[in-house]
């Protein structure tokens, strides 16, 4: 079942001097900039200044801009958008997995968290719901994840007291 994003009336902060990378995807578009915009709100309502967009032509690009920002500006975090809609082929599907399995391999090596909202839907009701709904926007998700993990690797980049729970 589909849940709604939590909206929350106090967004955490974001952490001092995180930089945020979105890597966005142009196909699609009237999904994906929705998503984009819903990203970008949602990082400056906590506070996040630094935030850099690039748009690729289609989900299959995402990856190797990710893995240059990620190599090249380190950011606090990465927000790959897009949305692949499934056809009569498997070609879809294909994209999808090559995509998620890219994606991993890239926060792996860098250490560096790709949040990672390149959606495979069956159709555009799906898509209209997971991205034009603001009860379900994926974007802001992705933000928030974003933010959260962001703060967790700040907290385990400083060596834990004894004890201290991250």
């Amino acid at each position: 079942m589909l849940k709604a994003v939590k909206k929350k009336s106090s967004v955490p902060r974001a952490p001092r001097d995180a930089s945020f990378c979105i890597v966005a995807s142009q196909y699609n578009a009237e999904y994906v900039d929705v998503m984009l915009k819903g990203a970008e709100a949602e990082l400056r309502r906590a506070g996040a200044t630094r935030v850099r967009v690039v748009r690729v032509p289609g989900a299959y690009e995402i990856p190797i801009v990710a893995r240059r920002l990620a190599r090249t500006t380190a950011p606090s975090a990465l927000i790959c958008l897009g949305v692949i809609l499934r056809g009569e082929t498997v070609h879809a599907a294909h994209i999808g997995e090559a995509v998620s399995r890219a994606l991993m391999e890239i926060q792996l090596a860098h250490e560096v968290p790709v949040i990672h909202e390149v959606l495979l839907l069956e159709n555009r009701d799906q898509a209209r719901v997971r991205c034009l709904d603001p009860r379900h926007n994926r974007g802001v998700e992705a933000a928030q994840t974003a933010l959260a993990m962001a703060r967790l690797m700040k907290d385990l980049s400083v060596p834990a007291e004894p004890g201290l729970k991250v």
